[in-house]
């Protein structure tokens, strides 16, 4: 579904109407958007006096951050990381939630949220029916433009079936940041075999993501395997010793297996982000 401004952000300059007349009726409707192809096209309208000066400094006031009050939210994100702030809604109130998602989406066409509930996604889909949530990752995103795919692919690899939550964070992430995800799940170093059975596919991989609670082993059995980067990512998942992820943490920072960077407990986000700025790398010749 697109909105009422799809095509161009720029709805003044599109106009190509230099009467004063018609500025504000226009002004009301336009809101600065972050991608550096949308900045160029403002100093593009102002260099042919599409639009004044003083147009073109009030759409650039909101550029680096919008304060509602309870939030700042960094609308300038977009134009220096290509994608917008991601929406860490886990502690925030719905109708937090539901502001930030407001003003964001005025000013992007996708949008991600982690950590959100069946409520958050309710309040989302009120207003953004385009909404859709993954109740295992818990993520909330609005796709609205299509994102264009790096040529490599992410694999990500599970220890165990508990691991999913945080594995799916991760792909659903990896996904909205413009990559092709493989999941190899359930393959932990406790039924070895399964993962030699998949061996040639992590080859394949640009990166891996290695998801594991437990002992952590696998990304440093997967990293002895393997000669692509491997960001290990611990859960907690596990009995009492486990100490919530720790002994996993612990683990795989203890890692003899070179080539390994390892996340915070139940991060997928981070290790999706991680993976996909990797995954971006133009390829070696």
């Amino acid at each position: 579904m697109r909105s009422a401004w799809a095509g161009s952000r720029w709805i003044f300059g599109d106009t190509g109407r230099t009467d004063p007349e018609t500025r504000p009726r226009i002004r009301k409707k336009r809101r600065a958007t972050m991608k550096e192809q949308d900045l160029r096209k403002l100093l593009d309208d102002l260099r042919r006096d599409r639009i004044s000066v003083d147009e073109g400094v009030a759409l650039l006031r909101d550029l680096p951050f919008r304060d509602l009050g309870f939030a700042v939210l960094d609308t300038h994100r977009e134009l220096r990381h290509g994608f917008p702030e991601t929406v860490f809604c886990e502690g925030k109130t719905r109708d937090q939630v539901a502001g930030i998602f407001r003003e964001l989406l005025e000013r992007h066409r996708n949008l991600l949220a982690t950590r959100a509930t069946e409520e958050h996604f309710e309040d989302v889909r009120a207003f953004c029916p385009e909404a859709e949530y993954n109740p295992l990752a818990r993520t909330l995103s609005v796709v609205r433009e299509d994102i264009p795919k790096a040529p490599g692919f992410i694999a990500i690899v599970t220890a165990g079936t508990s691991d999913l939550p945080v594995a799916e964070e991760a792909a659903v992430t990896a996904e909205m940041l413009g990559n092709r995800v493989v999941k190899i799940y359930d393959v932990g170093v406790a039924g070895i075999h399964r993962l030699l059975d998949r061996l040639e596919l992590l080859r394949e991989a640009r990166v891996l993501i290695v998801v594991a609670g437990m002992e952590g082993a696998l990304p440093s059995v997967v990293g002895g395997l393997v000669g692509v980067p491997v960001v290990a990512v611990p859960t907690r998942i596990g009995y009492g010793a486990s100490f919530g992820g720790i002994a996993a943490l612990l683990a795989m920072l203890n890692s003899c297996a070179p080539g390994i960077t390892v996340v915070n407990i139940d991060n997928g986000y981070g290790a999706a982000c991680a993976a996909s700025r990797i995954n971006r790398l133009p390829a070696a010749d």
